[in-house]
């Protein structure tokens, strides 16, 4: 710890904020999950040949860097990757010690700052992380992983002192940052804060000038309503949001209640936003479990959009024209996650981007 410079003044007094997902890609990180972990109860075995299926469309892209346990980790891993397809070009291993694979959740945030003579300079925002409030411990392991990140690249670190998730935020690279009253004002993350002094953390530690937010989230999110499962910015005007057209499923009033608040809200300057609905999968279950299947879990990288799919050839197919009609200068990728959604989470919920400086 003594290696590392750590502030007393906040990312946003010294000038860095948090890019939005589009803006370029040093690279993309993942914490690779144990057969041990909780993650894919009796499914592991179908995870490593989905998770080779991503990163072979990240590392001709950019960097991706993977977090194991140890050396022997790391030659099971780059055995199962080669075994599925997946050459280890541009792929970075480090014996960072996980307890589970959700890296936008325990990984590092990355802020960036213009510096002397037009150099960026990077540092790693280390949020405190409690299993999505205390359900799934052990979770010292994963709460360690920015700061064992910050270490091995030598970047100095800020540290909020309170409980925050990747996947409870988006960013629309202009000073707003999207969230859910569900999941940051629940109790079992920071009982003792207010909504105002929330937002006061969100605009502090990721350089962000406004907060704006939703309600609740997807059935059978145990997050407590993750916003990377129900909207999501695509460009600093447009936010897609999910919508469910059955009636009787569980999802249609959660999600017509947050296409209207959507609606409603207002960016960093006082205007409204673009509002694009993209549709559910429809049910996706497994031992009679509703997982949280859901197009908005995508994940941008360099010149591509990666996108979940769920086997409903309709509904993939109007989510992937949706997204590639917004986005017409990136290539819009569906990748099955029907075997990865088991574990409660798709690509987003996998990854996390460190931007390029």
């Amino acid at each position: 710890m003594g290696r590392l410079k750590v502030f007393d003044k906040s990312p946003a007094q010294l000038g860095y904020s948090f890019p939005p997902e589009w803006h370029p890609h040093r690279a993309t990180w993942f914490s690779w999950p144990r057969p041990e972990g909780i993650s894919f109860p009796d499914k592991y075995h179908t995870v490593p040949e989905n998770l080779a299926r991503i990163i072979r469309e990240i590392a001709p892209r950019e960097e991706v860097h993977i977090n194991v346990p140890n050396g022997n980790y790391q030659r099971i891993v780059s055995d199962q990757l080669k075994a599925n397809g997946c050459p280890l070009t541009n792929v970075f291993f480090h014996h960072i010690k996980t307890n589970e694979n959700w890296c936008r959740d325990h990984g590092p945030a990355f802020v960036l700052k213009a510096g002397r003579g037009g150099k960026t300079q990077a540092a790693i925002v280390d949020w405190g992380f409690n299993a999505w409030g205390g359900k799934y411990p052990p979770y010292d392991d994963d709460d360690a992983v920015p700061t064992r990140i910050a270490e091995e690249f030598k970047l100095p670190v800020f540290y909020p002192g309170i409980v925050m998730e990747g996947g409870a935020v988006d960013f629309n690279g202009a000073g707003t940052v999207l969230t859910t009253e569900s999941c940051l004002l629940n109790k079992n993350r920071n009982p003792k804060l207010s909504k105002k002094r929330i937002e006061q953390y969100l605009k502090d530690y990721y350089g962000q000038s406004h907060v704006c937010w939703l309600g609740e989230g997807i059935i059978g999110d145990d997050t407590d309503g993750h916003v990377d499962d129900l909207a999501r910015f695509v460009n600093p005007t447009t936010i897609v949001v999910a919508v469910e057209e059955d009636p009787k499923d569980e999802n249609y009033r959660i999600l017509r209640e947050n296409v209207k608040r959507c609606r409603l809200l207002r960016d960093q300057d006082g205007q409204p936003f673009d509002v694009v609905e993209i549709p559910m999968p429809g049910v996706v279950e497994h031992d009679n479990q509703r997982l949280p299947a859901t197009y908005v879990n995508f994940y941008f990288v360099n010149g591509a959009l990666l996108v979940p799919t769920y086997r409903h050839k309709k509904h993939d197919k109007k989510a992937l024209e949706v997204l590639a009609k917004l986005l017409p200068k990136h290539q819009v990728i569906g990748i099955d996650c029907v075997e990865l959604i088991w574990g409660l989470g798709a690509i987003h919920c996998l990854t996390q981007q460190q931007p390029r400086m």
